[in-house]
């Protein structure tokens, strides 16, 4: 009998975290699922981007789940609320940012739960990190953990002991440390799109741009998209 690949579904928004996150996951030897969302963001630039980083991964498939947060707004990413800009990192971590999208990872893994369990994955990859993060409450690994025990409690396959495994190997390092992991592994960063400006070069002055200039700097690597 021959040994059947390891399956992950990888959250792939097409910014440098999920890139990265999702070259994990190859490395360690999984087939990777990519999962993008087409949500009403209006940066849905990103989605071009998490298109090209599949086929550069070489996914095994890739999906774009579409629905409309836009439908009760709530944050600057899906309604017309200004994106704070030229903030630093004090301004940034001061509050939970108007980019927050209401329980946004909290709705993503839960699709990502729903196709692990048909095709039989027991890993699911999200590219979150909570050291240079925007202040977002579902960044942390306390929620990831939380989730864990939600996935494991709410799904036939858990109940009947296939146990499911949030994984978010970013979640503790620097984003210049995910960059140097993402060289590293091959990752093209010029594929990828960060910017919460739904234009078509990066901003440079939203926080997701601030945090990343920060990250390559500290890298001492130069951005490709710049």
């Amino acid at each position: 009998m021959t040994n059947q690949p390891l399956k992950a579904i990888c959250l792939l928004s097409g910014g440098l975290d999920s890139a990265t996150s999702a070259a994990i996951a190859r490395e360690r030897g999984f087939d990777v699922y990519a999962l993008s969302f087409d949500y009403g963001q209006r940066h849905r630039k990103e989605l071009e981007s998490a298109e090209r980083v599949a086929q550069a991964i070489g996914a095994a498939k890739h999906i774009v789940v579409r629905f409309s947060l836009r439908e009760w707004g709530g944050s600057a990413l899906t309604d017309d609320i200004a994106v704070p800009e030229n903030r630093d990192e004090q301004e940034m971590s001061a509050a939970i940012p108007v980019t927050y999208v209401p329980a946004r990872n909290t709705i993503f893994l839960s699709f990502a739960l729903g196709w692990a369990e048909t095709i039989g994955a027991t890993h699911i990859f999200i590219g979150v990190n909570q050291l240079d993060y925007s202040g977002y409450p579902d960044c942390r690994q306390e929620f990831l953990d939380a989730f864990t025990a939600t996935a494991n409690l709410a799904t036939k396959a858990g109940v009947e002991g296939q146990r499911f495994e949030i994984e978010a190997p970013l979640v503790q390092m620097s984003k210049a440390d995910i960059i140097k992991e993402g060289v590293r592994l091959g990752v093209d960063y010029g594929l990828t799109w960060s910017c919460y400006s739904g234009s078509e070069r990066p901003c440079g002055v939203c926080d997701s741009c601030i945090l990343r200039a920060k990250g390559f700097q500290q890298a001492k690597m130069a951005d490709p998209l710049l």
